[in-house]
């Protein structure tokens, strides 16, 4: 009877040796691959234990097969300390930080920066400014020469025509209904280089500065009377910037 404390003493230590073994995935276990030496430490004193059961000299042969039962057991484990789904024998990156995407090997997976749309780009802006027959007479009758009304009116939009952030101005000639439609398209289109060359005379570059006829095809008003006719013999200036 006096044997079964030291029975009952070395049945424990063996059972928390395997229990302590038995790795987990998700690498929780105590005891595992790196912890080895604690496993033979563990076997040792369970293998002294038996011996000792039998007789003092069994001692130190259990120990020993302990120590060594013990560090090959949990060498054999294979646990997953840092989590990252690549258990430890395979793991070349081991300590990875948590939620860190790694490759089969167990190392961080490259991070790419995350790809952004352009930025919409802004639609230059437009600004129209119409010189009309109302009130001064742009042209003289049925020609395309500048009167002095529409000279004045010119050189005094200059500054802002001639502003910087200017990327372009657009000359647009117009005409009334009186006449043909081919007529007062040819009308449009010299009155519009009318203008175009007088700005280009007075400094504006060449390379900004555009002209275009449209006839009689885009009236602003009704061409029945005398003060509509006069609205639509008119010329446009669409700034761009």
């Amino acid at each position: 009877m006096n044997h079964l404390p030291r029975v009952a003493f070395s049945v424990l230590l063996l059972s928390s040796l395997l229990t302590g073994c038995a790795t987990h995935s998700d690498g929780s276990a105590p005891l595992n691959q790196r912890t080895w030496p604690l496993c033979s430490l563990l076997g040792g004193l369970a293998g002294g234990g038996l011996g000792a059961i039998e007789s003092g000299s069994w001692a130190a042969g259990g120990a020993a097969l302990g120590l060594i039962g013990g560090g090959l057991i949990c060498y054999a484990q294979d646990g997953d300390e840092d989590a990252d789904g690549v258990f430890d024998r395979r793991d070349r990156c081991p300590d990875t930080p948590a939620n860190t995407p790694v490759d089969n090997r167990g190392c961080p997976m490259p991070q790419y920066p995350v790809s952004q749309a352009p930025e919409p780009v802004a639609e230059p802006a437009t600004e129209v400014i119409t010189l009309s027959d109302q009130g001064h007479v742009l042209f003289a009758f049925d020609s395309s020469q500048l009167t002095v009304e529409a000279r004045t009116q010119l050189q005094a939009l200059l500054p802002k025509l001639a502003a910087a952030d200017v990327l372009s101005v657009k000359v647009i000639g117009h005409t009334d209904s009186q006449g043909s439609d081919g007529y007062n398209q040819k009308l449009s289109e010299r009155r519009a280089s009318s203008v175009a060359a007088f700005l280009l005379e007075q400094g504006l570059a060449a390379d900004k500065v555009s002209s275009q006829g449209q006839g009689e095809s885009q009236p602003v008003a009704d061409n029945d009377s005398e003060q509509g006719r006069a609205q639509n013999r008119r010329v446009e200036l669409l700034i761009q910037r």
